[in-house]
């Protein structure tokens, strides 16, 4: 770590500004990269994705053999519970803002949905993304993070 640079950040106070949930979905949809909350024997697992923001639905792209495809292939009903999180928060003056998404991811199975979701969606890993899932959300919150005085 370079201590330099973490003594010369700034260290004011911060304050936490509570976003409604269409804000917080619109700066979602200003960022591609977020992380995806889900279980896996009976245990939270994390996993950094790429997304695209499809009508209020946060879309991911997955593959065969994934976690992730396995959990969402297996639901009935709603489907099942994750949380996505993505954020912009400066590096340096730790100011930005933050979004919490829970709600139910599924499996797309639908032909022409996935393949439009192949289009609009491009993977950032070099490996076959032939799945998408969806996840509707069900709560939305977020923060943004202001200099104090603000």
């Amino acid at each position: 770590m370079d201590l330099h640079h973490a003594q010369s950040t700034p260290t004011g106070p911060r304050a936490s500004i509570p976003l409604d949930s269409a804000e917080a979905l619109l700066l979602l949809g200003t960022v591609s990269i977020g992380r995806i909350v889900f279980t896996q024997h009976a245990l939270p697992t994390i996993r950094p994705v790429n997304h695209v923001l499809d009508h209020g639905a946060i879309v991911i792209r997955t593959h065969e053999g994934a976690a992730l495809t396995s959990r969402t292939r297996l639901t009935d009903g709603p489907g099942v519970v994750v949380a996505y999180e993505a954020d912009s928060i400066d590096p340096v003056t730790h100011l930005g803002w933050s979004v919490v998404v829970t709600g139910y991811a599924r499996l797309v199975t639908d032909a022409r949905e996935l393949a439009r979701y192949q289009k609009l969606l491009h993977p950032w890993v070099g490996a076959a993304m032939d799945y998408a899932v969806r996840i509707d959300p069900d709560l939305v919150t977020g923060v943004r993070l202001t200099s104090v005085g603000d």
